[in-house]
């Protein structure tokens, strides 16, 4: 496959991908109003689309399936069917199998090896033994002839052949030379009054001439049709001003930018160093003027490619209206999904890395957290339950909220699972808060439901949440009430490759802590940290401070013998902990390097960076880091 021809693929992928995210939520809005012409129209013309674009690139089995979609699409279009939920389930198993074609055709650049012999007999089936509405009539259609018909009008004049296999693709040239006028027929010549025997030639010439001047009038009139769309492009209104770009190439923008603000520190640093040594030299006092306009360009270019990078959070949300759908009705609930700040732009790895969290949060919700319909009317509720997901901006981090307003977080079964599992002892219930226990869901290998489903019950959800949250360096609280329902707080940095960082020394060892996680520093004298069953603690306004020594994590020889030290306070959650530290160095914005492959299995280790005197400092995973205190649970409440 040559590059134009991969372009070609991936321009296809990404356009199929956009037109699937947007039938699941249009599936939905259908079955809500089954009347809306508008956005059935839509949802066919989507699928048209698709099956175009596959038969041009020769992927028989998607043409397929499309094709019979597109058939039972029209069907309803035409009022020759109703929008039931037996017909929209169908539909939406065609949907996902695009979407595994899709994928085969990433992953193999074919589409051969996903039976689809399935959907396409449902599709057939549902098409031909469908009951045919009566006692309507479609009204008549008052709106231009669209390319769709115009196709259909033309299958219907051209000659009857066998059906291809595929959709057969006519070139843009045919089209044209098909749109030149007829050649005029050849006059038939007489001879005293008494016609000429019939010439087989002139009838075939005289019909290909009826036929062409069918052909230009359908083709007159879509063009007629399309006129409208092509003022609306050519007015600038409406037409979409975006540029589609490879995520690897503002990945590679993103990294030079890294780089350039790397240099911009140690710049800055050499230039702070000359303005104190040499205040009074004119050249000096330039150069001073020129590196803050540097670091003023330098900042705002970093901030543009980091809004480059954002994507509204609409791209995330776009798949819950179907997954709410197909859960509700498997677990026999009535639940409604409320979706707010969808306008909300995060950075686009962040996005890529938020999509399974939040299933996981929103099938619990469901499963866990709502009752059935005849249990809330009990408890005096409405029969319907809501499952509500809200994003917002506060400051530089990224707010996401999952409510529901279920039965909540039962206490009392969760001391007892955790009891059953071995996660925790009594001692260790004895000295918890109900936030705290309710904090045990997020362990390994823990889980409420009674039996194994497919929904839950396997133990894998919630502490693959905390953790996949902790790697993008955020942080997941959990307040529930019960009988009212339960929150889930989800706070996110705005990017996750150039953060604000608190730069501390351990001996000569220099490290960055995200400065996110940072809640305090205080400074101590190491008399007052004292140690509680192997543990060391600190008695910080009457709550009990676990610590973590970085020089005892790390393996670092200490040599210092002063008597004070510094704690800085970190908060992971609803966890606190200390960091025992000797010095505190300056607040300083870095871009976070990988550790390559090498170094990827060291724990407690987010990542490098360059400071700006040219030095390699490593930056702090503290969600790493917090799993190897213990006792945090003195501190929360």
């Amino acid at each position: 496959m040559n590059d134009e021809m991969k372009e070609i693929l991936n321009d296809f992928l990404a356009e199929g991908s956009e037109m699937l995210e947007a039938l699941d939520q249009h599936f939905v809005q259908l079955e809500a109003d089954p009347n809306n012409a508008d956005l059935l129209n839509e949802i066919f013309r989507a699928m048209h689309s698709m099956k175009g674009s596959a038969g041009f690139l020769g992927f028989a089995n998607l043409v397929e399936v499309a094709h019979q979609g597109e058939s039972l699409l029209n069907k309803l279009r035409q009022g020759e069917m109703d929008v039931s939920p037996f017909v929209i389930d169908i539909i939406l198993e065609a949907v996902d199998a695009v979407k595994l074609l899709q994928e085969d055709i990433r992953d193999t650049g074919k589409d051969t090896h996903v039976d689809t012999s399935l959907i396409v007999n449902k599709l057939s089936l549902a098409i031909d033994s469908a009951p045919v509405v009566t006692g309507t009539a479609a009204s008549p259609r008052t709106e231009p002839v669209t390319s769709e018909e115009a196709d259909g009008t033309l299958e219907r004049l051209l000659p009857e052949a066998p059906e291809p296999s595929s959709d057969v693709v006519l070139p843009v040239p045919s089209l044209e030379v098909s749109m030149e006028e007829p050649p005029s027929p050849i006059e038939v010549s007489e001879s005293d009054g008494q016609a000429t025997e019939p010439n087989p030639l002139l009838e075939a010439q005289a019909n290909l001439s009826s036929m062409l001047g069918k052909v230009k009038d359908v083709a007159s009139r879509t063009m007629q049709a399309a006129k409208p769309a092509q003022a609306r492009s050519a007015s600038g209104k409406e037409e979409d001003q975006t540029v589609r770009v490879e995520t690897r190439r503002l990945d590679h923008v993103m990294n030079l930018v890294g780089e350039l603000v790397l240099g911009r520190n140690r710049l800055m640093k050499l230039g702070f160093g000359l303005e104190e040594q040499f205040e009074n030299d004119p050249h000096v006092r330039e150069l001073g003027l020129t590196l803050a306009q540097l670091n003023l360009v330098t900042s705002d270019l970093q901030l543009a490619v980091m809004k480059t990078r954002m994507v509204p959070i609409r791209k995330v949300f776009a798949k819950f209206p179907r997954l709410v759908r197909d859960v509700s009705n498997k677990l026999g609930k009535q639940v409604r999904l409320e979706l707010r700040g969808e306008d909300t732009e995060v950075d686009k790895s962040v996005a890529d890395e938020l999509g399974d969290p939040l299933v996981h949060l929103v099938r619990n919700s469901m499963d866990h957290g709502l009752e059935v319909a005849s249990e809330r009317q009990g408890n005096g509720k409405s029969p319907e339950g809501y499952v509500r997901l809200t994003a917002s901006q506060e400051g530089n981090s990224i707010v996401i909220r999952i409510e529901d307003d279920g039965r909540g977080l039962q206490v009392q079964k969760i001391k007892q699972k955790a009891l059953e599992k071995g996660l925790v002892t009594e001692a260790d219930l004895a000295t918890m808060g109900p936030r705290e226990i309710m904090n045990l869901i997020f362990l390994p290998g823990f889980s409420t439901a009674d039996q194994v489903s497919d929904l839950s019950g396997r133990g894998v959800g919630m502490d693959v949440v905390r953790t996949n949250i902790s790697r993008m360096n955020g942080s997941i609280e959990l307040d529930s009430e019960v009988g009212l329902g339960s929150c889930i707080t989800i706070k996110l940095p705005l990017t996750v490759a150039i953060i604000q960082a608190l730069m501390v020394e351990v001996e000569c060892c220099t490290f960055a802590i995200p400065l996110a996680s940072v809640i305090e520093a205080v400074k101590v004298t190491k008399e007052e940290i004292k140690t509680i069953n192997g543990q060391a603690v600190l008695n910080l306004r009457e709550r009990i401070l676990p610590l973590l020594h970085l020089s005892e994590k790390f393996q670092i020889p200490v040599n210092s013998e002063t008597d004070e030290c510094y704690v800085v306070v970190i908060a992971i959650g609803e966890r606190r902990f200390g960091v025992v530290v000797d010095r505190l160095r300056a607040q300083e914005e870095v871009v976070i390097k990988s550790l390559g492959e090498f170094l990827a299995e060291v724990t407690g280790v987010a990542g490098a960076t360059i400071t700006g005197d040219g030095k390699v400092v490593l930056i702090l995973d503290m969600a790493d880091l917090v799993q190897d205190v213990r006792g945090t649970s003195m501190v929360m409440g």
